[in-house]
């Protein structure tokens, strides 16, 4: 069989790759929920490994049953939490606005200090503005969201089914992927996989150390202040801090809700005041995690300085939003593992700092000096 030539081979592939890329534009808005749908199988994955390997399920059923009780939670969690919400909603907003007339009679009053009178009359039309402005229209606010999710449950159907089939059909589709490559290079392309995939997997674990430190503080943190549920509720912070801003915004607005119902088990103020130093304990914690702990924790799991991913963090936020936030540490190591190879293989080195063992034989006995990997290679 007569082979394409080298200059039309190239010519193909440089045309493929172009249209591929054109296609990939012209979808753009229809990537994100896949994106999610693939991040949602890679968290479910785990849990569906253990039943296979541990519990020696089969592949279809571990991921059946993993997938199936994690969209009945989905469901049953709301369903449950919604009605208590929607009762309370109200009086929550109530006590809000309350709580802004207390602050603004507080701020009317001049304020004396060494025989001078101070007024803060600004502040106080800065705080009225803000409630009039933001406070009062927040409970419509909320209505026409909701009257809005109806749009986003196609795009919440598209991510179901293409996680089911991410996680159902991952092994087929690595396998797939691999097979794009040249057989000379199939043990190469298997190596980078097993490096990306070990990035992938040490952020999981880092996240999963993050949420359960955030759990730790928030609920000692809530249980200091007297809130009633405080376990519960630094549970629930610690389980949504998978989510960028917005999961510890919700976390963080069901204790100001409880603490606005009940308030503090011992401390002698009213439920406002608690609700604003809940408010403030938070804002505290929150900054402290973004600032300090999480660029640590992930940094350290996917070999990252803490600076560095301190800035990506925030560059993604502001560029694509929550899912940048969350994704952009292990895309930004892994593209860094292609690179390397990239580069590796222009140079004309070895593919990997260890893919070559040292010769057991010969080699260097007990008294000889140690050979490095990249002497072997360039020997």
């Amino acid at each position: 069989m007569k082979q394409w030539s080298l200059p039309f081979r190239y010519t193909v592939g440089i045309l493929l790759i172009v249209l591929l890329a054109l296609f990939l534009w012209h979808i753009r808005s229809a990537l994100q929920p896949v994106i999610i749908a693939a991040f949602v199988a890679y968290l479910l994955n785990p849990p569906v490994s253990f039943l296979v390997r541990r519990a020696h399920f089969s592949r279809p059923a571990a991921v059946n049953l993993v997938f199936f009780t994690a969209v009945l939670l989905l469901i049953a969690l709301p369903a449950t939490v919604m009605p208590v919400f929607f009762s309370e909603i109200k009086v929550v907003f109530n006590d809000v606005l309350d709580l802004f007339d207390e602050l603004d009679l507080l701020l009317s009053r001049p304020v004396i200090v060494g025989g001078q009178r101070f007024y803060l009359d600004q502040m106080a039309e800065a705080v009225s503005r803000f409630r009039t402005t933001v406070i009062s229209p927040l409970p419509d606010a909320m209505f026409k969201i909701i009257e809005t999710t109806s749009l986003g449950a196609l795009w919440a159907l598209v991510i179901l089914v293409s996680a089911y089939l991410f996680l159902a059909k991952w092994h087929l589709i690595r396998d797939w992927l691999l097979s794009l490559f040249h057989p000379d290079y199939a043990e190469e392309a298997q190596e980078l996989y097993q490096r990306i995939r070990a990035i992938w997997l040490n952020y999981l674990r880092g996240t999963l150390l993050l949420m359960f430190v955030v759990f730790v503080v928030f609920t000692i943190a809530w249980a200091v202040i007297g809130i009633p549920g405080a376990l519960v509720l630094g549970l629930l912070a610690g389980f949504l801090t998978i989510i960028p801003d917005i999961g510890p915004a919700i976390a963080v607005l069901l204790a100001i809700a409880v603490a606005l119902l009940e308030g503090s088990t011992w401390i002698p103020l009213s439920n406002g005041w608690i609700a604003l130093i809940v408010l403030g304990v938070y804002l505290v914690l929150i900054n402290v995690k973004n600032l300090l702990i999480r660029p640590f924790i992930m940094g350290r799991s996917v070999h990252m300085n803490e600076g560095l991913v301190l800035v990506v963090i925030l560059l993604a936020t502001v560029l694509w939003g929550i899912l940048g936030a969350l994704l952009i540490v292990p895309v930004l190591a892994s593209m860094a593992v292609i690179g390397d190879y990239l580069r590796r293989r222009i140079l004309g080195l070895s593919p990997f700092p260890e893919s070559l063992p040292v010769p057991s034989d010969p080699g260097p006995g007990p008294s000889d000096p140690e050979i490095s990997k990249e002497e072997v290679v360039s020997g």
